[in-house]
């Protein structure tokens, strides 16, 4: 059996996010090692495409929409 996220999880990879953003991410089921690879793509994802790894999916996919369209609405935010 695979480990369920926890909000502890979310905050020690993706840093301080709301409370829906953390439980969209947790709602998707997704493990501590999806959300890490999420997180590797979100930091790097220039290096990972040059080095041929295909775009995220599933999951690990549903998570990088998530903490992207999060940090878009915060700069959205910031800039006004």
């Amino acid at each position: 059996m695979t480990a369920q996220l926890t909000r502890k999880d979310v905050i020690a990879m993706l840093g301080e996010l709301d409370d829906v953003a953390v439980a969209d991410i947790i709602a998707t089921g997704a493990t501590p090692e999806e959300l890490a690879q999420a997180h590797a793509w979100l930091t790097n994802d220039e290096a990972l495409i040059n080095a041929g790894k295909p775009l995220p999916t599933g999951r690990v996919g549903r998570l990088v929409e998530i903490v992207a369209a999060k940090e878009q609405e915060e700069e959205e935010t910031a800039a006004r």
